[in-house]
């Protein structure tokens, strides 16, 4: 498995190496010793989810606050346009956009580390999407900004056909940074 870290500090790229023949493919779609080479370690408390959206869904852009939460997410079926945003206050790259492609042909997986944004849009008439999270869910520290804010001008590559009536009732990017006490 090949580790690569982005341009925002703390999120990595882990790109398997998939073996192919006759019947298909088969592959590593995660190995805990060499995650933890790079300094990626889900902990006892992972928790594994999927998601299955239909082509022109956005979901997030969601966060965290207290601890946040670390993620390695992938795409297992289809294909999606994968969007980050670092938002810890002490960060170099706060503020910075990352957006990569992951899909069931590469099988990129992206780390995603405590203290950022996460969305997608499925590129695809059918995308299943898995997240491993290093801890359980607690609603009372959920996070969003709406996926069409100005500000942050994301450009997803399809026409938004659907997001949630939570995303759509999420705050600006600037109602955001407030609350973080950066506007």
């Amino acid at each position: 498995m090949q580790v690569t870290e982005t341009e925002i500090a703390g999120v990595y790229v882990l790109r398997p190496q998939p073996h192919h023949d006759d019947r298909g493919f088969f592959t590593r779609t995660f190995d805990a010793a060499i995650a933890r080479e790079h300094g990626i370690e889900l902990g006892a408390q992972a928790q594994d989810s999927q998601s299955r959206s239909h082509r022109g869904v956005v979901r997030g852009l969601h966060g965290r606050s207290g601890r946040g939460e670390a993620k390695l997410v992938r795409c297992a079926h289809g294909a999606v346009l994968d969007t980050v945003i670092d938002i810890r206050p002490d960060s170099a790259t706060f503020g910075r956009r990352l957006e990569l492609r992951l899909d069931d042909t590469e099988f990129a997986h992206l780390y995603v580390p405590p203290g950022m944004l996460h969305g997608f849009q499925a590129l695809t008439e059918t995308a299943d999407v898995c997240y491993r999270i290093d801890r359980p869910h607690d609603p009372s520290e959920d996070l969003a900004v709406r996926h069409d804010d100005p500000e942050l001008a994301i450009a997803w590559p399809l026409p938004v056909s659907v997001v949630s009536p939570r995303d759509a009732a999420a705050p600006s990017w600037r109602e955001l940074l407030v609350s973080l006490g950066r506007g």
